[in-house]
């Protein structure tokens, strides 16, 4: 397989946002920042023609645009080049093990926290409405006693990770996060 900067070099579209179309050299007129889906769907199949490339980050294939990709346009018709997990950088940066870990998402979705905290670690992808304080709240109501990890901007040069207890998880925003739930 073809690394990444070689197969973004042949595409004739490269769609992201905008910090990641900025990470590579791209002519201005192959680049277009990612629109909703449904946008998404009606210009990709009107280019299924032409080699595009969707750029993501984190977990894209863990509720993300990955999994939507594949479910709209099917495997034959798409290719995925994985880069680094942003699940498996967290632990990784915090020094724990993945063994045993539950990983999911709330981009999108509501978890059923009674089964996530059933688990001994989780790692998990959230987004703006189920994020680390809400996760925290959970937590909380079940009166476990937890630590929580908060991953912010993951490898770029603003990353932030944070331990704490579920008590001290502030009501904020947090940017292009992954939480780590664990009890270890």
């Amino acid at each position: 397989m073809q690394g990444t900067d070689a197969i973004i070099t042949k595409a004739e579209l490269v769609i992201g946002s905008d910090r990641q179309l900025a990470e590579f050299d791209i002519p201005a007129e192959k680049q277009l920042v990612l629109p909703k889906l449904e946008v998404l769907k009606k210009l990709l199949a009107e280019q299924h023609d032409q080699n595009v490339v969707l750029l993501a980050s984190g977990d894209p294939l863990l509720y993300g645009i990955g999994s939507w990709t594949l479910r709209q346009f099917g495997s034959d018709c798409v290719t995925i080049v994985p880069g680094i997990s942003s699940i498996q950088y967290m632990f990784h940066q915090v020094g724990l093990a993945m063994n045993d870990t539950y990983l999911t998402s709330s981009h999108g979705r509501l978890p059923d926290f009674d089964f996530l905290l059933a688990h001994k670690t989780v790692g998990m992808v959230t987004d703006d409405e189920i994020g680390p304080y809400q996760i925290a709240q959970e937590v909380l109501k079940r009166h476990q006693h937890r630590t929580i990890y908060i991953g912010e901007q993951l490898s770029y040069p603003e990353e932030k990770i944070s331990q704490l207890a579920p008590e001290q998880v502030e009501n904020q925003k947090y940017n292009m996060n992954v939480v780590i739930i664990t009890n270890a």
